[in-house]
């Protein structure tokens, strides 16, 4: 086992790498605590539901590379995504965040908070490992770590010296990976270990993903993966996902309400309707606008709520 590199502190100088032929002048490393630039847009992240924001921008970078709707993937894990796939939600990660805090993309870095020139850095890697362009070197960063294992995210804010980067020459497009020593000592906490948005298709097992993504019609294969997960809100993109490359599959989902009604007394409420989704909260689920949910008829009586008419329609 190599020995740990002894992390660079403070007050150290600091180097970065030459950059179109130009070398930037060397500067003092200064503690994240007095560096002004870093605790301002620290402040003004925190200032926002950065919680809320950055798990929806995630799980939107997540959903577009696995683009369930044509593919039938929903994990990043899923042998059918390839490490490039996954390479590139740190690139997709950065336009949706940047859409999510109302922010631009403003070179030369990802955008600007508070006049300070940020990049914005994802990563689904094991450790502290994110890939620093150069012109991202001594910059203040945002890294975002998501672990596809357990299905959550972090963040935080760095100030990403060089010195606090991997030696050599970099890759082939001359990045360096963050050390994780410094990530450890400096990095700024912006968001902890937060769970993503729930895939609900991640519940099933294995005989259960055969039938639900099996060569059944899709109106079997949807009335199935109700009667799997009662009680479970399903988002409207799992439910695309499972009828990926059908044409308008919604159409053949919703005829699977009048099975399960009939067949399995399950009653389907959907966010759509207002009023479907006034009663969902009557059995502590919240289905948004797009979210639907198969509730046994009998807790209609146990809660005294009125089983809504079958709508097969928008």
């Amino acid at each position: 086992m190599s020995p740990r590199v002894p992390v660079v502190q403070p007050g150290s100088t600091c180097q970065p790498d030459t950059r179109k032929g130009v070398a930037p002048p060397a500067h003092q490393i200064v503690h994240p605590d007095n560096d002004a630039d870093l605790q301002a847009v620290h402040k003004w992240l925190l200032a926002q539901p950065v919680t809320d924001l950055l798990r929806t921008a995630t799980d939107d970078a997540v959903r577009y590379i696995l683009d369930g709707a044509r593919t039938w993937r929903f994990d990043l894990l899923d042998p059918k995504v390839d490490s490039d796939e996954r390479s590139a939600v740190g690139t997709k990660l950065q336009y949706h965040i940047i859409e999510r805090l109302g922010l631009k993309k403003v070179p030369p870095l990802d955008t600007e908070i508070v006049d300070v020139a940020v990049e914005i850095k994802g990563t689904v890697r094991d450790g502290y490992v994110w890939m620093i362009p150069r012109e991202g070197q001594c910059q203040v960063t945002l890294l975002v770590r998501i672990d596809p294992k357990n299905h959550r995210f972090a963040a935080w804010l760095m100030r990403t010296h060089r010195v606090w980067l991997t030696g050599g020459d970099g890759n082939q497009d001359k990045k360096r990976s963050t050390l994780a020593g410094p990530v450890r000592a400096f990095a700024m906490p912006v968001v902890s270990w937060t769970d993503l948005p729930p895939e609900p298709l991640r519940l099933l097992n294995l005989d259960q993903l055969e039938v639900v993504f099996g060569d059944a019609g899709l109106r079997k294969r949807a009335t199935a993966l109700f009667t799997y997960l009662p009680e479970t809100v399903i988002p409207r993109s799992s439910l695309v996902t499972v009828g990926a490359g059908l044409h308008d599959p919604m159409k053949r989902i919703r005829e699977a309400k009048v099975p399960l009604r009939n067949d399995h007394d399950l009653i389907v409420l959907v966010g759509t309707w207002v009023d479907e989704r006034q009663t969902a909260r009557a059995f502590g689920h919240d289905l948004g606008e797009e979210g639907w949910v198969a509730v046994p008829r009998s807790r209609f009586a146990e809660v005294g709520v009125t089983v809504p008419p079958l709508r097969t329609h928008d």
